[in-house]
């Protein structure tokens, strides 16, 4: 048994997708098991720069066969235009990529009313959205009026749903100075694009579930982080699904007992887009330099990210939730050139000082922090840990031992080449 989950350790945006590619070289099977076209994964395969959103990032690896489960909400317009835009640049998805019956579709009502929502909010209750429809669109799968993908077979059937769930949304969209869309225009919409998405449909449950009793290796692909997870996360700063290692089990509809191997993405150091607190947040010209050296704009909205320093108590918790077994640190390189690196380790709170993440007092918690040494050489060309100056191998070595989990994986580069392989996810 091979099945291995891949998450964010942090706020997202920690590099799952260069991360997950590399992974895949060696995966049969690579599952997308929750979020929708919110979250974006960057790829970088010689000079081509790709961004999936929706598709499993093991597309591009002609022998994996991706999986996009039920846990996902998924817009039918923006997958039809990444499949063709994929297919347009030579990677082939015919036979290759399976979408769930069940996974709920994102429509054009979830997409206005996320907006207008985000718009009528003041400074204090602004989530900061990416306006994609995610939110409204898990709300209709939770009030049970959701449309799911294989409604689409049953397009009578479809049309009584649709006017259902408009008459539900209708009184919050006059609220909102808004004007909900016309069935008939939506109808016509997704008419024309079921014959594209319906070939696609599958078991998925059934098709991972076999795949794992094969002795397939199969790799869970995560969107967003732990601390943006509904229950775990700094709620209400959060997204509408899970995003720990236990929602592979509820999104893909497979068995906690089927997973091998946990593996957290985190950043040398930290980054958050959106509203929310975080505590180790530079304002300074130190976070335009991380900003601007790591290249920290959103791959989906492009807005530009918060960066800070890393977060020990939070890394913590988040092996904890997760059950971690491994590390993946990416973005070593952007370190490069600090003379220190200053790393939370504890927080002051007003019932004293802790070094538990106050993950519900985060607002009104002061970080602790101490001081490494930096190093001045460019790590572009490192290959082995070796390659690496003494004060990097050092930082990479106190992670490991503070945060109680193994570093499996260091990322010095965008590039797939670019990486320091330690351990094998699969092994």
């Amino acid at each position: 048994m091979s099945a291995v989950v891949i998450i964010g350790a942090q706020w997202g945006d920690e590099g799952k997708g260069k991360i997950v590619d590399i992974y895949t070289e060696s995966a049969d099977v690579v599952v997308r098991f929750a979020g929708g076209p919110n979250a974006g994964h960057t790829l970088v395969v010689g000079d081509q720069k790709i961004i999936v959103r929706l598709v499993p990032s093991g597309i591009l690896r002609p022998t994996s066969r991706c999986v996009m489960a039920q846990g996902m909400v998924i817009d039918p317009g923006v997958l039809v235009e990444e499949i063709d835009a994929l297919e347009a640049r030579g990677y082939a998805t015919s036979g290759r990529l399976f979408v769930s019956d069940l996974a709920h579709l994102i429509l054009p009502y979830h997409r206005l009313i996320d907006g207008l929502r985000e718009a009528a909010a003041d400074a204090g209750t602004k989530i900061g959205t990416t306006k994609r429809g995610i939110g409204p669109c898990y709300e209709d799968k939770a009030a049970r009026r959701g449309i799911r993908v294989g409604d689409l077979a049953d397009l009578a059937g479809l049309e009584q749903k649709l006017v259902r769930a408009s008459a539900a949304w209708a009184p919050v969209v006059r609220g909102l100075g808004g004007e909900m869309p016309e069935v008939g225009a939506m109808m016509a919409e997704l008419g024309a694009l079921a014959p594209r998405l319906l070939p696609l449909v599958a078991d998925t449950s059934a098709l991972v579930d076999e795949a794992v009793k094969a002795g397939k290796r199969v790799l869970f692909e995560g969107a967003q982080g732990t601390l943006l997870d509904l229950d775990h996360g700094t709620y209400p700063f959060v997204t509408s699904s899970s995003a720990i290692a236990g929602g592979a089990c509820v999104g893909a509809g497979v068995g906690p007992t089927r997973i091998k191997r946990v593996l957290g993405i985190t950043k040398g150091y930290a980054t958050r887009v959106g509203e929310g607190p975080f505590p180790t947040e530079l304002r300074d010209e130190l976070g335009e330099r991380l900003r601007v050296a790591g290249g920290e704009f959103g791959s989906v909205t492009g807005r530009p990210r918060r960066t800070g320093w890393i977060d020990l108590p939070a890394l913590r918790y988040v092996a904890r939730v997760n059950g971690l077994d491994g590390l993946a640190v990416t973005k070593l390189d952007v370190l490069s050139g600090l003379s220190e690196i200053q790393v939370c380790v504890a927080y002051e709170t007003p019932e004293g000082r802790t070094t538990e993440f106050p993950v519900r007092h985060l607002g009104s918690a002061k970080p602790i922090y101490e001081s490494h040494p930096g190093w001045s050489e460019s790590l572009s060309s490192a290959r082995t840990l070796e390659d690496l100056p003494a004060a990097a191998r050092a930082y990479l070595r106190y992670l490991e031992e503070t945060i109680g989990v193994p570093v499996f994986l260091a990322s010095v580069g965008p590039r797939r080449e670019e990486t320091i392989a330690l351990r094998d996810a699969f092994g």
